[in-house]
């Protein structure tokens, strides 16, 4: 059999590890800095804990799991011939594997409401699974990394994440702009134009401008029965200006007597001044009317991260999703969180060149091997590097020095170290610096520092 690896997923080198690690452990950081303590929850959730939360889109893209054993001996055949297939697969599967790392953290917190610290801030880095097309950035198996915040309805925890964001990413030296909603101010929207209704038509497909277009916007609202009457009152989504607060200050006009909607701007509003006033450069956050993220759970603050120099999709995005825990039956506990999408965070940092030489994990001595009692001398050695930190190998074979030369180039290993006879017999120790091309002698105490 040829083997192969199934679509959207991939094998991560040594080198790869390493470099995921170094944006890992610079992201886990901040989290912990900024007061979140860590969480893990399973790889798989009941189907039903899932579905209903991510709209019509996301449950198609939701892994299920065929129940173990004969998982067809309980289907209702009428259902098979005639390919009911909602509930074929009720019948067939009731486990998924997770979506998000959101709706699983919702899930615990109604589970353990009662043993938690509100406000409760956890932070969650694991895998999460899409049943979507792959493509650059897009992947089928990727890695999410959130911190939410439960149990709190002050509109600093949004001014609080826009640090964390901001933060995180200067420490990876990647520029970037943080562009901002609020759910509010696109339910004002759709009463304004007559189409409360249609909420989840309309920012479905608003959601795709930056993918569309304006005219593919305008024809998928159509599509989803949004009458031209109400497109044209909207029409002014599309010419907005750079200046946020001015945008706000035309919503305003628009909104006059629309309270959910002047609620919305109100909100955007003082998470874009506070953040200003805590020293935030105003280019760094964008207020973008059309953003929505396309899920149903958020009812406040939106966010989407993007990386300035580079064309990808969004490398952060997240919001507020007050009534998320309610579907468990645990009504009155508001939430707000934020994702990084660690491997699209990856690819910008890598495009960028900004990954540093240290991220990297290398050998620093591979000891040649000479057989005899010189090899249990140079594992002795390599015992007392492997004490201070400092890591060393043993090349496992009494072979020819080419082939060990090879191997250690081939590795990356920056020093070959020689301990052969004359060493021993004189206490000192012979290493090469593979990377310069530069041999030296030393003692054995000025090698071991």
């Amino acid at each position: 059999m040829k083997p192969s690896l199934a679509k959207g997923t991939r094998d991560f080198t040594a080198e790869e590890v390493s470099r995921r690690k170094y944006i890992i452990n610079i992201l886990q950081k901040n989290f912990e800095l900024f007061g979140f303590q860590p969480l893990e929850t399973p790889s798989f959730e009941n189907l039903s804990t899932l579905t209903g939360k991510y709209g019509e889109e996301g449950d198609r893209l939701i892994f299920k799991i065929l129940n173990s054993g004969d998982y067809t001996s309980k289907v209702n055949q009428e259902d098979w011939e005639n390919k009911s297939h909602q509930k074929l697969t009720s019948q067939i599967s009731d486990k998924a594997l997770r979506y998000d790392l959101t709706v699983p953290f919702a899930r615990f917190v109604a589970m353990n409401h009662g043993k938690l610290t509100f406000p409760y801030k956890r932070y969650q880095i694991q895998p999460v699974w899409r049943a979507d097309r792959p493509q650059k950035g897009r992947f089928r198996e990727f890695y999410q990394c959130d911190a939410d915040v439960v149990g709190s309805e002050s509109l600093f925890q949004e001014v609080d994440l826009v640090q964390l964001y901001l933060k995180s990413f200067a420490d990876l030296k990647v520029p970037v702009t943080i562009h901002l909603n609020n759910r509010k101010i696109l339910s004002g929207l759709a009463e304004y134009a007559g189409i409360t209704d249609k909420l989840i038509d309309f920012t479905v497909a608003l959601d795709k401008l930056d993918k569309i277009g304006k005219e593919g916007v305008v024809k998928e609202l159509l599509e989803r029965e949004i009458s031209q009457e109400s497109i044209d009152k909207l029409d002014f989504l599309f010419t907005q200006s750079d200046d946020a607060l001015e945008n706000l200050l035309q919503l305003k006009e628009k909104f006059v007597g629309n309270e959910v909607g002047t609620k919305g701007v109100e909100e955007l509003e003082f998470v874009l001044t506070k953040s200003i006033s805590l020293g935030v450069d105003i280019q760094n956050l964008v207020f973008d009317i059309t953003l929505a993220r396309g899920l149903d759970y958020y009812t406040g603050a939106i966010f989407e991260v993007k990386a300035d120099e580079v064309q990808m999709g969004s490398i952060g995005g997240g919001g507020r999703y007050d009534n998320l825990t309610e579907v468990f039956g645990v009504k009155n506990i508001p939430g707000i969180g934020i994702s990084f999408g660690l491997d699209r965070i990856y690819l910008v940092v890598e495009e960028l060149g900004l990954f540093p030489e240290e991220a990297t994990s290398k050998v620093e001595y591979l000891f040649a091997n000479f057989g005899g009692e010189e090899t249990l001398e140079a594992l002795k050695l390599i015992m007392q590097l492997r004490e201070k930190g400092i890591s060393a190998e043993l090349y496992p074979e009494n072979a020819k020095i080419g082939k060990q030369f090879t191997y250690a180039e081939k590795k990356g290993i920056k020093n070959l170290v020689f301990l052969g006879e004359e060493e021993l017999k004189n206490g000192n120790v012979t290493f090469k610096n593979l990377e310069a091309g530069e041999q030296k002698t030393v003692s054995l105490e000025e090698f071991l520092g």
